[in-house]
């Protein structure tokens, strides 16, 4: 008997061994995708009939590949590669549950007022929050929509080409707020250059903030991450540490979103000519 003919049964054997792996992780997938809540190990492996050894290494390879990922209590959520087909659709009623693990992540860490805030009808409206530790500065913005021009959040939104601002004069809001399009162009432009924005008392007294832009997977700015805290307890000193943080989780969110850096593209379409 040929060598060939001798190969064939271990083949079909591993053939095999490999389809059963395929469907059983594709089970843990099933029951990932279609929970309405995060998904845990134990029940996971309840749920498909799984052994919790095959569970644990078929959830390993999962995840390794972004098919699902964890959030802080190890419970398991669809992974970066349905989130980012999911906004090559432009799904943003889906952009608060993707990142409310950011924003607490940088509350825990800043102990400050965080919030998202996404362009509409020509404001800023902020969509989601996680409140300050602090008893002082405790405001909820979420649903509240602020003029663009003197929020932290809408000059992310203007300076990056999420938003326009409405035809008309600037409004005063405090006697920081900046009403000359002249100087406001010259300061989003400074947003451009450093990657955040600042208001320091131009939306409401004693408040100053930073803010971030979001990406989504083809570049454009999506949304925009912010911190905000009382004047008394973030110093103009302090500011750039803050937006350091701010960054720092903003650009973990637009990675989850599907956005890859310019360096990173070029090196691919590179690799690829």
């Amino acid at each position: 008997m040929s060598d060939e003919h001798e190969r064939k049964p271990h083949e079909a054997m591993s053939n095999q061994n490999g389809t059963q792996a395929v469907d059983r992780a594709s089970r843990l997938l099933a029951e990932v995708v279609h929970s309405s809540d995060p998904m845990t190990f134990t029940g996971l492996s309840a749920a498909t009939g799984l052994a919790k050894s095959t569970t644990s290494r078929l959830l390993l390879a999962l995840e390794r590949n972004g098919l699902v990922r964890r959030d802080d209590h190890g419970r398991f959520l669809p992974g970066e590669m349905f989130v980012s087909f999911a906004w090559r659709g432009g799904a943003e009623a889906g952009l608060v549950a993707v990142a409310q693990p950011f924003l607490e992540r940088l509350g825990k860490a800043t102990g400050e007022t965080i919030n998202l805030g996404v362009a509409s009808n020509g404001m800023v409206e902020q969509i989601a929050q996680v409140d300050s530790t602090y008893l002082i500065g405790g405001t909820n913005w979420v649903g509240m929509s602020v003029p663009l021009h003197c929020s932290a959040l809408g000059k992310v939104l203007v300076a990056y080409g999420a938003a326009q601002l409405p035809g008309g004069k600037l409004e005063r809001r405090t006697d920081k707020t900046i009403t000359s399009e002249t100087a406001l162009r010259t300061d989003l432009a400074g947003v451009r250059a450093r990657g955040y924005a600042v208001t320091d008392e131009e939306l409401e007294p004693g408040l100053i903030a930073v803010a971030t832009p979001i990406y989504g997977y083809d570049g454009t700015v999506v949304a925009a991450l912010s911190l905000s805290a009382p004047t008394t307890r973030m110093t103009r000193d302090g500011v750039a540490a803050a937006a350091g943080h701010c960054a720092e989780e903003a650009a973990a969110l637009s990675a989850v979103l599907g956005y890859r850096q310019r360096a990173n593209r070029q090196t691919r379409k590179a690799g690829a000519a």
